[in-house]
């Protein structure tokens, strides 16, 4: 007696279902992929964390800082500089101090942290978001898009050294540096809401503008609101905090988060 075997239409039939249960798993797999890249970049965060708080054991209530050349020539805090390496962008020093003189970066680092300071750049990856999606409108002549904001100036995330405002060619307001560098202001009010470090759409709307940093985009909901990854001054760690579409000091403080050291920091500023 012959075994009967699958009919053409049986056959037909049994790949159309697999079609349809691939194309209805594919969106989920893909938002499984991108969730578990956020969870990994905010997990970076909470490392960067830790090699904070060792470089505030040894220099007190200090954030990681280095100086660059500004517009004027003359030596300036550049918050960039603070760890990562050596950038793209001509301006303040980025794509000229390395790995080596980045501070931060001794503190993250299991190795000694090569020079980079001629032509090869030294890649330190704890500072590379794995959703690094760069900025469509950075602002910046010449450089007006970005592919990746830890190849444009180092490093994938940004300090809370200024509040957002809507002056293109400055900062208004220091919060946690100092302008001539130093320790943190000693009017810390709530470190559990003040950010410390963030993806850069924590700056998304800053100068007034939005730079397009979509970096959450490919979720799930693939809606347009700005999204940051945030490590706190007391170095907890939060993912996808909302950030609100508002310029200048309107979007200083959020049920989530602040830039301030305290409430009234802009209003008694400069202390």
């Amino acid at each position: 007696m012959r075994a009967r075997g699958f009919t053409l239409i049986e056959l037909l039939v049994v790949i159309a279902l697999i079609g349809v249960l691939v194309s209805l798993l594919l969106p989920a797999l893909g938002s499984a992929r991108f969730n578990a890249r956020v969870l990994s970049c905010t997990s970076r965060l909470k490392h960067l964390g830790v090699g904070v708080e060792l470089y505030l054991h040894d220099y007190e209530r200090t954030l990681p800082q280095a100086t660059g050349p500004g517009f004027d020539g003359e030596e300036t805090i550049v918050g960039a500089l603070f760890g990562g390496k050596k950038g793209q962008l001509p301006f303040f020093g980025i794509d000229r101090i390395g790995a080596e003189r980045r501070p931060l970066n001794a503190y993250v680092l299991d190795v000694p942290v090569p020079s980079d300071d001629l032509d090869i750049v030294y890649e330190v990856e704890a500072f590379r978001s794995p959703i690094d999606a760069g900025a469509t409108a950075t602002g910046i002549p010449g450089f007006e898009e970005a592919g990746s904001m830890y190849d444009l100036v180092g490093s994938s995330y940004t300090l809370n050294d200024h509040a957002l405002d809507l002056n293109p060619v400055g900062d208004d307001w220091s919060t946690l540096i100092p302008p001539e560098g130093g320790r943190m202001p000693a009017q810390i009010v709530d470190p559990t809401r003040i950010a410390l470090l963030a993806t850069h759409t924590l700056y998304n709307y800053d100068d007034g503008a939005d730079r397009g940093m979509d970096w959450f985009s490919a979720g799930a909901a693939r809606d347009r609101t700005t999204r940051a990854n945030m490590l706190f001054l007391d170095l907890h760690a939060a993912s996808a905090v909302s950030v609100p579409d508002r310029r200048g000091r309107e979007g200083h403080t959020t049920r989530d988060y602040t830039f301030l050291p305290s409430p009234d920091w802009v209003e008694r500023y400069p202390y």
